[in-house]
């Protein structure tokens, strides 16, 4: 029935103006257009940390097993 995710989005947006009224959809999409920009600032600003321990844990088993 609802296969593509172009039939979810009409149905979001019909749902949103009946629920929010059609002056209120821009803000909206605003408000949902800067959360996801924070979502991929922080999903990027974690997966650069888990990339730097990664690399400190490798230098830091390699530097262990060196010294044994």
């Amino acid at each position: 029935m609802l296969d593509s995710l172009d039939d979810w989005l009409i149905i979001a947006v019909v749902a949103g103006i009946l629920f929010y009224g059609s002056s209120k959809i821009p803000q909206l999409a605003h408000s949902l257009g800067r959360a996801m920009g924070e979502f991929k600032k922080g999903r990027l600003e974690v997966e650069r940390e888990l990339k730097q321990e990664a690399t400190t844990a490798s230098v830091s088993s390699s530097t262990d097993s060196a010294a044994h």
